[in-house]
């Protein structure tokens, strides 16, 4: 939905598409993991979705990836119940 400006309220934001280049290097380097499926999704979610996500979505990625990836994947796959504050971005990954 957007809002008089023209910009989508929530967590993806058109606006944030032209993501600073050493920020999304960056991005796709801390998201690389040992489990080579939550290597996949990652990469393809920060692909598709990272520089559109607002500051709350992009804060909520961050406190994924500082997450055990066991314990990442589980809430990835729906094995474990994600945090509330992660939920959105929850959502897209297993949308990837």
């Amino acid at each position: 939905m957007a809002d008089g400006r023209g910009r989508t309220q929530g967590l993806l934001d058109p606006q944030h598409r032209d993501a600073n280049p050493a920020l999304m290097k960056r991005v796709r380097w801390r998201a690389r993991r040992g489990l080579l499926e939550l290597d996949i999704v990652l990469a393809r979610f920060v692909e598709r979705h990272y520089a559109e996500l607002d500051e709350a979505g992009r804060a909520a990625f961050d406190a994924l990836l500082d997450m055990p990836d066991t314990e990442l994947w589980d809430m990835i796959t729906g094995r474990a119940a994600p945090r509330a504050e992660c939920r959105p971005v929850l959502e897209l990954l297993q949308g990837v």
